[in-house]
């Protein structure tokens, strides 16, 4: 959990408000297909399902009050996958600095899966 305390008061931001947000900014862009995980029985990498794709997300807190997040996706067969993650870190760090105001100092980008 991150708190921002400022002059009228403290805001308090759960990691799962953050994990949805990466999530939603990452599934955004351009070539992502999801986010990608294990089953929870430790099968194969799959796209997850909208339910459960925080998953695909993880989210560590930084002794600065900076965020550095890990996102697991599965792409579009094709696609290039180098611009396809820069684009991911680009989007998800700009959306979350913008929604929350907590800086983030990086984000990781895993590809699991190419469909298609």
């Amino acid at each position: 959990m991150v708190n921002i305390t400022n002059e009228k008061g403290n805001i308090s931001i759960t990691n799962e408000v953050l994990t949805r947000l990466a999530r939603d900014a990452a599934t955004s862009c351009f070539g992502v297909k999801g986010m990608a995980g294990r089953s929870k029985d430790g099968g194969p990498l799959q796209l997850l399902r909208r339910e459960s794709m925080s998953r695909g997300v993880t989210v560590h807190f930084n002794d600065d009050g900076s965020i550095s997040l890990e996102l697991h996706i599965g792409v579009d067969h094709g696609v290039n996958m180098s611009a396809v993650s820069r684009s991911i870190m680009k989007e998800v760090s700009y959306k979350l600095r913008k929604s929350t105001g907590v800086p983030v100092k990086s984000v990781d980008v895993y590809i699991d899966t190419i469909i298609g």
